[in-house]
């Protein structure tokens, strides 16, 4: 098993449960999904729009409807400094404190009792996406003739800080593993395995607690490594399986704890995405915690309200340490992607030296690639179309493990791009 293992600092952020705060008096929902910023925008200038109410849709083949967070007026289109660290045009609207929502929806008591097709549509009409990063539309995963046989759910949060999934599995297990119940009583599923890191003690007792009633569900201990989280790593531990491209083609779903909590509410009470738990922590944080924070929320009205810093200039991180993205400006507005805020001491980057040879980059590289040739190979597309950049998962161990500090994951991003572009 390829990783390495890293320094935790976890325990700073889960002295605390997780902190709900009022809404900001602005949110600023982004008009994106991970990357895709085609969008058919619903709303106006001066037009009061209901929490829940979709101001927007992703334009292709896995659109997926956008929406406001708060009930008020929409004031603006703006840009502002999206979840990926780039700009990012956002619908501003001024929150009016009210929380009125667009439609009462009675909550089911069983949410086994969706058929197939229901499940699909409301997934999909609930805006639900993997938030543990990669915002891919959830629904697209169960849209299948393919024969579903095993749930995996991804506890294992492997970046150093990010603890949102980790409080929440501990704070909201039943409703957890009644979603997983659910899931697997729609698409026709044999098994669930939960997946934590070995010796996660406490977490591993908060579920035996509860998981009793749920046979078909097993707790799984994977090894406490960086990338373990990455679903390859996770399908091949726990099914001793290998896919090409996605885990559906062996009957495997991977969703991660967050994002099966999301399910949970849309089954519940087609309760769009419009509020995630996201994780505050860093260097110089004097408060880490773990907040439920409406999507929308300027990252930096809560640092300033409620995290506070020891240091008047920091560097805002999206994401983690090793995946995250640094913002360009003073400001992230927080997306469904967005599982944790870092505040690191705002000094320059180390300086890199030229390329050792090593080789490092290339034997710690989970996805087999070279990333090294890749970076050598730059302003060479049609030699980066030979060195299968796009199967790199920005993890960022080649950056890590580089004894001349160079910023080889960036490269990597930047020949994805030029690839894409052609493509």
């Amino acid at each position: 098993m390829i990783g390495i293992k890293l320094e935790k600092k976890k325990k700073i952020s889960i002295t605390e449960n997780i902190k709900e705060i009022n809404a900001p008096k602005i949110v600023y929902i982004p008009l994106m999904n991970g990357n895709a910023q085609n969008v058919t925008v619903f709303v106006k200038r001066n037009e009061y729009v209901c929490k829940g109410q979709m101001i927007g849709k992703i334009k292709g083949d896995f659109g997926i409807p956008l929406f406001s967070s708060v009930s008020g007026t929409v004031i603006d289109f703006i840009e502002k400094t999206g979840p990926n660290g780039l700009p990012v045009k956002c619908v501003a609207i001024e929150n009016d404190g009210k929380e009125r929502e667009e439609k009462n929806v009675s909550s089911r008591t069983l949410i086994t009792t969706y058929t197939k097709d229901e499940f699909v549509a409301c997934l999909h009409d609930c805006g639900i996406v993997g938030m543990g990063g990669s915002s891919f539309p959830t629904y697209v995963k169960y849209k299948t003739d393919t024969d579903l046989k095993t749930l995996i759910v991804n506890a294992v949060e492997c970046e150093p800080y990010s603890t949102a999934d980790y409080m929440l599995l501990k704070t909201k297990v039943e409703e957890i593993l009644e979603c997983c119940d659910a899931i697997m009583e729609i698409n026709h599923m044999e098994e669930c395995y939960i997946a934590i890191k070995i010796h996660n003690d406490e977490l591993k007792e908060i579920i035996k607690t509860f998981i009793g009633t749920y046979p078909k569900v097993q707790i799984i201990e994977v090894p406490d490594i960086y990338p373990m989280g990455w679903e390859k790593s996770l399908v091949r531990y726990i099914k001793h399986v290998d896919y090409k491209n996605i885990p559906l083609e062996k009957g495997i779903v991977v969703n991660n704890i967050s994002t099966v909590y999301a399910i949970y509410e849309a089954l519940k009470y087609h309760k769009p995405l419009i509020e995630r738990v996201v994780t505050f922590s860093g260097e110089v944080c004097e408060h880490p915690q773990n907040i439920k924070v409406k999507i929308g929320t300027s990252a930096k009205e809560i640092i300033h309200e409620v995290i506070k810093t020891t240091e008047k200039q920091y560097t805002i991180v999206s994401g983690g340490p090793m995946m995250g993205n640094v913002s360009r400006g003073d400001d992230i507005i927080i997306g469904p992607n967005v599982n944790c805020i870092l505040l690191f001491e705002d000094t320059l980057q180390e300086r890199s030296i030229s390329c050792i040879r090593c080789g490092k980059c290339v034997r710690v590289c989970p996805a087999k690639i070279a990333p090294v040739l890749i970076k050598d190979s730059i302003h060479n597309e049609k030699r980066l179309q030979s060195l299968h950049v796009n199967k790199c998962i920005e993890c960022g161990l080649c950056s890590y493990i580089c004894p001349s500090k160079i910023a080889v994951r960036e490269y990597v991003r930047k020949a994805k791009e030029k690839i894409g572009k052609r493509g």
